[in-house]
């Protein structure tokens, strides 16, 4: 099984958590990958909780619209965290 999570609102995310100017500083890329590392970790604890086990993996280039699944040509796992 699969679950899709897409964060839209990295950037804002990070500007409310340290400072609007800080997030100017940093690319929008760089807000993402900070918001995706922290929720990635707070999933991992709470599976952990809960006595899951098992992966996440953060994957770039992948598109759920409706029903269809579409992949950029720039898809890659960015990362695979076991617990």
């Amino acid at each position: 099984m699969s679950i899709h999570l897409k964060i839209t609102n990295a950037s804002e995310v990070v500007a409310l958590k340290t400072s609007k100017w800080l997030e100017n500083l940093t690319p929008d890329r760089m807000d993402q990958k900070l918001v995706e590392d922290a929720v990635i970790k707070g999933i991992i604890e709470q599976l952990q909780l809960e006595g899951i086990k098992g992966e996440i993996c953060s994957i770039r280039g992948i598109d759920v619209v409706e029903k269809t699944l579409t992949t950029k040509n720039n898809f890659s796992v960015r990362s695979i965290k076991k617990f």
